[in-house]
């Protein structure tokens, strides 16, 4: 009996140091642990309900930095270490850095997240009436499930800008006391076709119309006078004609707030999290970065969801023209810099749904409360598309999150064949940066609403701030 016992402790020894060992993030914690990845997600919350834009997020995110010492910086204005600066390209895409101890030349440890969600746009003449009721016309931005966005309440955010050179905010449907906005399904009474018709064609592209009124102008007479009802009501509150629309840009959005999910509110439900919940805590862990040996860098940038291409995406110069700034400060090149640079590109990865479970590759996939997720490359089938980190980034990156005792996994976006999908990593990569992608793991990603763990969300800070420190 001895004997057997003995070779029973032997066995699981050797399985421990040989096998991985996967289990669920919760039963590697503590009661204060996981207190404390609750409380995280609080803020994070709070970032998610004030910022539904990439305009939103960067003017709140830059109050954040702000409050915490951060100034905008001037390019050719010397740093020393420990400063920390920032800059804000257009309103929709920040950097900032902590400044390090060691030489620019050294390299950066740089962060890299986008800000931007998939949504509905206004398109630039979008207001109409049709058997009396007023509509907006939309374009839908990003990878979307298009039958997801009828039938649920609706807010719109974003900006006019007028000939005059002012700008108006306009910002309803998020408070108890505002209207909300709608896109109208069939009633299935009378769907027959459209039920005929594929998922992907249930609703189609033009058919995502948002009601806003349905009330006429006091005249009898006269055409379209719901739809200039609705412009009175916007011309008394916004200062706008019909005319402003041609320069504006309006987003409708999902309304109301980031909530708990779950009994044991164990998940949070929201809109945005792709890639909200990586930019949150990138932010949070530069903030908390005090001085760090190699400068530390973050950068919050818009347009992904639509390949990163504009002034305002990462196939932008921005970037790379504030590192030259820097580096030309720091007497030496930004070349120099980028050979010698670390980041970690932080977005989402796809979480395994048990109701779609065969999608994935269940030894190559992420699972909800299994912590932060490494992918080495991402990419679509013979993975296009991906920067495909080496093998000793990865490994110095694992060691890293050991270290620091984060816990985490690493995944695919799907089978090889299935599916698939892009991030920034390849932009930064083709710049000689080392790159990895590192993110949190969402169920139901681009639907408005999306479904995250805290557990995963607080270990996502937990690995940017040990990769920053």
């Amino acid at each position: 009996m001895a004997q057997e016992t003995e070779a029973a402790k032997q066995l699981a020894e050797t399985k421990k140091a040989l096998l991985m060992q996967k289990k669920h993030g919760a039963q590697r914690m503590d009661a204060e642990q996981i207190a404390a990845c609750d409380a995280f997600c609080e803020g994070y919350k709070a970032f998610l309900d004030n910022g539904k834009t990439e305009r939103e997020v960067a003017q709140y995110a830059i109050a954040q930095l702000e409050q915490d010492g951060f100034h905008r910086w001037n390019p050719g204005e010397p740093v020393q270490a420990g400063d920390r600066i920032y800059i804000c390209n257009r309103g929709k895409a920040v950097v900032a850095a902590v400044i390090g101890s060691e030489p620019l030349a050294n390299g950066i440890r740089l962060t890299a997240a986008h800000i931007d969600s998939p949504r509905l746009d206004l398109k630039q003449s979008p207001l109409y009436e049709d058997k009396e009721l007023a509509l907006f016309k939309t374009h839908y931005y990003g990878g979307i499930k298009k039958y997801q966005w009828t039938t649920i309440p609706m807010a719109i955010h974003g900006v006019v800008a007028k000939c005059d050179g002012t700008v108006v905010n306009i910002h309803v449907g998020e408070q108890d006391t505002d209207p909300i906005f709608c896109v109208t399904d069939l009633l299935p009474h009378l769907a027959t076709e459209q039920v005929q018709r594929t998922l992907a064609q249930g609703i189609k592209g033009e058919e995502l119309n948002v009601l806003i009124g349905s009330r006429p102008y006091d005249s009898e007479e006269g055409s379209d006078l719901v739809k200039l009802q609705i412009m009175k009501i916007l011309n008394e509150t916004y200062g706008i004609t019909e005319s402003d629309f041609l320069s504006a840009e309006l987003e409708v959005v999902p309304a109301g707030k980031a909530r708990d999910l779950g009994f044991d509110r164990s998940m949070i439900g929201a809109y945005g999290h792709d890639d909200r919940v990586c930019a949150y805590p990138a932010l949070r862990a530069l903030m908390d970065c005090k001085t760090p040996a190699k400068t530390a860098v973050l950068i919050l940038t818009d347009k992904e969801e639509i390949g990163s291409d504009g002034n305002t995406g990462l196939c932008s110069s921005y970037f790379h023209d504030f590192m030259k700034d820097l580096a030309t400060v720091c007497g030496t090149t930004v070349h120099t810099v980028f050979a010698q640079s670390q980041c970690l590109s932080a977005d989402v990865t796809a979480a395994v749904d048990p109701t779609f479970a065969d999608v994935n590759d269940p030894r190559n996939a992420a699972y909800l409360n299994y912590g932060v997720c490494m992918m080495k490359y991402t990419g679509a089938r013979g993975k296009s598309g991906s920067s495909d980190a080496s093998a000793e980034f990865v490994a110095e990156i694992r060691a890293l999150l050991e270290q620091n005792e984060v816990i985490w996994q690493t995944g695919e976006l799907g089978k090889v064949d299935i599916g698939g999908g892009g991030t920034v990593a390849a932009y930064l990569a083709n710049l000689n940066i080392d790159t990895v992608d590192v993110g949190v793991p969402v169920l139901s990603m681009h639907a408005p609403m999306e479904v995250v763990s805290k557990i995963d969300v607080y270990m996502a800070y937990r690995a940017f701030a040990a990769f920053q420190a």
